[in-house]
């Protein structure tokens, strides 16, 4: 087994295990080949952690480092760093191998003088590097309430001491987004690479029709684009054949949902008035891809 610095000759070998790596695990598909592509332009982009594994000649895995920032109380920041994607072949899961990794380039982020990570993932695989939850540190993430002990926000302080007892907020930085935020110049990307199937399955990240909010669970509940493939953004109810089947403002969208009231209270923990199910969609609709200003 050999870790190196990732050279320019390795790109494309690279982006195609990250998309091996991660097709269908989140989401279906998936968008983090493009995110790295991306990201080595990008000012926050550490190349010296852009490090690849190899095995036999061969290259299993990889992982990145981005820089990034925190948002204290007081409204200044200060700087921090999250890393991500790291990627393992297929062939090479759940033996170790990414373990090896991200130890091998924790250790060397210590040495560059990087004292503390935020990222998002499963607890239960990243406690074997050193990391918690970051509300343990006092360290919140921007998309949930503050007092929450959110479960997938993790961190770790590289040199102890380093945050100082400081309470703070974080984001991903914007690079991560970058998929979202071109998303011609992703499906043009992805273009390049071998066609594969993309599915919804069990274990994923809750799936949302970004025009109404129905849960999606299965590829049945999904709308169909021009050529009658399945659209994993919608459902089948807003939209069909690659258009939308409601022609409506987000309001109307709104009022119209609204009507289901008595069906999503059968999933909830604690039933809601009609208005109190609006004014939850008037919070959560703008962050809808269709309703996105």
């Amino acid at each position: 087994m050999n870790i190196r610095l990732e050279k320019p000759e390795d790109y494309r070998e690279v982006e195609h295990l990250t998309r091996e790596s991660f097709w269908n695990v989140y989401r279906p598909g998936c968008t983090e080949h493009f995110v790295l592509h991306q990201y080595r332009n990008n000012p926050d982009f550490i190349p010296e952690l852009d490090l690849v594994m190899e095995e036999d000649g061969k290259i299993i895995g990889h992982v990145m480092f981005s820089k990034a920032e925190l948002v204290l109380d007081d409204g200044t920041h200060r700087p921090s760093w999250t890393f991500g994607p790291i990627s393992i072949h297929p062939d090479y899961q759940r033996k170790g191998y990414g373990l090896k990794l991200l130890n091998h380039a924790l250790e060397r982020a210590r040495e560059l003088g990087i004292g503390f990570l935020c990222m998002e993932g499963n607890v239960k695989f990243y406690k074997h590097a050193g990391f918690d939850l970051a509300s343990k540190l006092g360290i919140h993430y921007h998309a949930e309430p503050r007092d929450a002990e959110v479960p997938y926000f993790l961190a770790q302080e590289l040199i102890p001491g380093w945050l100082g007892g400081i309470e703070a907020s974080y984001c991903p930085p914007k690079g991560y987004f970058v998929a979202d935020a071109q998303p011609d110049a992703f499906a043009a990307y992805e273009a390049t690479f071998p066609a594969k199937e993309k599915t919804l399955r069990a274990g994923q990240l809750p799936q949302f029709c970004q025009s109404c909010g129905m849960p999606l669970t299965q590829n049945e509940d999904c709308g169909t684009n021009a050529d009658g493939s399945i659209n994993f953004d919608y459902c089948k109810y807003c939209y069909e054949g690659g258009k939308f089947l409601q022609d409506c403002t987000m309001e109307e969208m709104i009022e119209h949902c609204a009507q289901f009231v008595d069906e999503v209270n059968k999933q909830m923990p604690q039933p809601m008035t009609h208005d109190e199910y609006k004014a939850m969609m008037r919070g959560f609709f703008p962050m809808l891809k269709r309703w996105k200003q």
